[in-house]
């Protein structure tokens, strides 16, 4: 009998130390919200990164050029009809 009451009050000891070690619900929460901060900023940085190699590229900066120069010719058209 005297063993069963000696686990049953170390049983209770050990629910009640590892429920204090528990983090708390406004912890928990917080610590979710700085995740999801640091995931938010991860991926803004990886889409920058993208978006810079893209309009560096080969292909995006032919472009560029073609439609500025077709647009430079354009405009230098109306200005001379327009005179």
């Amino acid at each position: 009998m005297r063993l069963f009451l000696a686990v049953a009050v170390l049983m209770l000891a050990f629910i009640a130390y590892t429920e204090a070690q528990e983090e708390t619900v406004e912890q928990k929460m917080a610590q979710f919200g700085e995740r999801v901060t640091q995931m938010g900023q991860e991926l803004a940085e990886k889409a920058k990164t993208a978006f810079e190699s893209v309009h560096n590229s080969e292909a995006m900066t032919k472009t560029r050029d073609w439609f500025t120069e077709h647009f430079e010719a354009i405009k230098t058209k109306v200005q001379e009809l327009a005179q």
